[in-house]
C-alpha cells in the first residue's frame, strides 16, 4: 500500500526509498515485529480467558508434557498471521498477483487450522478436530487453485514446467500433471510443519530460516541481472515475495518471544498449517519446489518419520521409532527439550545454506 507513495517522488527524496524492495522488506520486518510485541500479551490474555484448559495434550505423548504444558493456550498463530498480513498489506506492491496468491494460501490454511483448533478446544480432546479427510480436501482445493493461478501467470517457457536445481538448463514439462504436483508441494509443506510443531519453539525458528532463504531466492529470480549471473530461470514479479518473507520473519520473532520455553502460547494448527502453506506457495510461485525439499529438509524428515512409523506398525505391529514425529523419539531417549530444539535449529540452518548454494552450483 505504501509503495504508492513513490508517486510523490520525482526520482529523489525520502519517498524514493519506497521503490526499493529491500527497503520495504526491512520495513515489513520491523512492522511485523512491533505488531507482535504490541499485541502478543493482550492476545495471550484473551486466549487464556477463552480457553480454560488450554490446548488438549496428547495422552500418549511424553509423560512430562501432561504436567509441563497443561493449560497453555493455543491459536497463537493468529498473532503471526496478523503481523504478517498487516506488514504485507502495508509494504508490498498490491498490484503483484504473486503476493495475493501466497497471502491467500497462507490465510486460507490459517482458517482451516483455526477451525481445527477450535473444535479440539471445544471437545477437550487432541483428536477432536476436523477429520483428516476434510482437512486434506480443503487444503487440496485451495492449493490446486493457487497452483493453477501461479502457472497461468508464469512466462510461457516456465508455465507447467518443473525446474531442477544444479541442472539449471533442465526444464521438465509436466503439463497438467504440474497441478497435482504443486498441490502436493503446498499441502505437504503445510502438514510437515504441522507435524514439526510439537515442542516450544521447535517449528517457528526453522520456518523463519526457510522463509529467509526462500525470500532471498525469490528476490534473486525476480531480477534479470541476478538470474543472468546465477544462470537460473527468471520469474518476473517474485521479488516482492521478499517483503512477504520479511513480514513472516518479523511476526515469527514476535511470536517466539512468547513461545520460548516455557511457552506462554502455542501457535496451534492455526499457525503451523498457515506457515507451512506459505512456504510451499512461495516455492511453487518462484519455481523452486525441489529446493524447498532441501531448505525444509527438517520438515521432510519429521513427516517421513510419521509415515514410516505408521506403515511399519501396520505391517509388523512394531515401531521403528520410540515415538513419532522424530523429535518425540529423542525425548523418549532422554534428550532435554531445549537440547532437541536448538539442535534442530542448527540442522535447519545448515540445510538452508545448502539450499542457497544450489543457486550457484551447476
Amino acid at each position: 500500500m505504501l509503495y504508492w507513495l513513490t508517486e510523490l517522488s520525482d526520482g529523489g527524496g525520502v519517498f524514493n526509498l519506497f521503490r526499493y524492495i529491500t527497503f520495504r522488506a526491512g520495513a515489513a520486518f520491523f512492522t511485523a515485529l512491533i505488531f507482535g510485541f504490541l499485541f502478543g500479551r493482550p492476545l495471550i490474555n484473551l486466549l487464556k480467558s477463552r480457553q480454560k484448559k488450554g490446548q488438549p495434550i496428547r495422552a500418549d505423548g511424553p509423560a512430562g508434557h501432561l504436567e509441563a504444558k497443561a493449560g497453555t493456550p493455543t491459536m497463537g498463530g493468529v498473532l503471526i498471521l496478523g503481523a504478517l498480513t498487516v506488514s504485507t498489506l502495508l509494504w508490498a506492491r498490491l498490484d503483484n498477483p504473486f503476493v495475493w496468491i501466497v497471502l491467500g494460501v497462507t490465510l486460507s490454511f490459517g482458517l482451516i487450522g483455526f477451525a481445527d483448533d477450535y473444535r479440539k478446544i471445544a471437545a477437550g480432546d487432541n483428536y477432536g478436530g476436523l477429520s483428516g479427510r476434510m482437512r486434506l480436501l480443503l487444503e487440496g482445493l485451495i492449493a490446486l487453485a493457487a497452483v493453477w493461478l501461479a502457472a497461468s501467470l508464469h512466462p510461457d517457457d516456465l508455465s507447467f514446467r518443473l525446474a531442477l536445481p544444479v541442472f539449471k538448463d533442465t526444464l521438465i514439462n509436466l503439463g497438467w500433471f504440474f497441478l497435482p504436483f504443486g498441490m502436493i508441494v503446498i499441502v505437504g509443506a503445510a502438514n510437515a510443519v504441522n507435524l514439526t510443531d510439537g515442542l516450544d519453539g521447535l517449528a517457528i525458528m526453522p520456518v523463519m530460516i526457510a522463509a529467509a532463504t526462500l525470500g532471498i531466492i525469490a528476490y534473486a529470480v525476480g531480477r534479470v541481472d541476478f538470474t543472468e549471473y546465477l544462470e537460473v530461470h527468471y520469474v518476473p514479479g517474485t521479488g516482492e515475495l521478499l517483503v512477504f518473507a520479511a513480514g513472516l520473519i518479523g511476526g515469527g520473532l514476535g511470536f517466539l518471544w512468547y513461545n520460548a520455553p516455557p511457552a506462554a502460547v502455542f501457535m496451534g494448527d492455526t499457525g503451523s498449517l498457515a506457515l507451512g502453506g506459505a512456504l510451499g506457495a512461495i516455492a511453487v510461485v518462484m519455481k523452486h519446489e525441489i529446493v524447498l525439499a532441501i531448505v525444509g529438509g527438517l520438515f521432510v524428515v519429521e513427516a517421513l518419520s510419521v509415515i514410516i512409523q505408521v506403515l511399519y506398525f501396520k505391517r509388523t505391529g512394531k515401531r521403528v521409532f520410540l515415538m513419532a514425529p522424530i523429535h518425540h523419539h529423542f525425548e523418549k531417549r532422554g534428550w532435554a527439550e531445549p537440547q532437541i530444539v536448538i539442535r534442530f535449529w542448527i540442522i535447519a540452518l545448515v540445510l538452508a545454506l545448502i539450499g542457497l548454494a544450489t543457486l550457484k552450483v551447476r
